[in-house]
């Protein structure tokens, strides 16, 4: 399988708390790219009350994996995902690449982890 250049994940959350060494409550959109050039990856943030934000940008090199730490992202704009919100994402690729959506919640002492393969089309 050579994997898809547009992946969705619908069900994104950015945990408020949960900041204390050593674990950080975050998110990851995990990028394996098994062909020989870079996919150059940009993201945009779809929401419930507000405008989608846009500018993201990631690199997966070529025969490389990239984990997509969405907590360390800023928009070209200087924006950071907001926390406790819930929102989407569409991913898009400049190559086709796989993709694997993953949550640390860290803000219970029984911390959460949940990843899920993502739709793409």
């Amino acid at each position: 399988m050579s994997g898809h250049t547009e992946w969705f994940i619908p069900d994104c959350y950015f945990p408020a708390g949960g900041t204390e060494e050593p674990y950080t409550s975050h998110e990851s959109v995990c990028v394996l790219n098994t062909g020989g050039e870079d996919a150059a990856l940009s993201f945009t943030l779809y929401f419930e009350d507000r405008e989608p934000m846009e500018g993201f940008h990631a690199v997966c090199g070529a025969r490389r994996t990239h984990h997509v730490r969405m907590d360390r992202q800023t928009s070209d704009r200087g924006e950071a995902i907001p926390r406790g919100v819930p929102y989407a994402i569409r991913m898009v690729s400049s190559v086709p690449v796989h993709v694997q959506y993953s949550r640390c919640d860290t803000t219970q002492a029984n911390m959460a982890f949940m990843t899920a393969i993502p739709p793409h089309s």
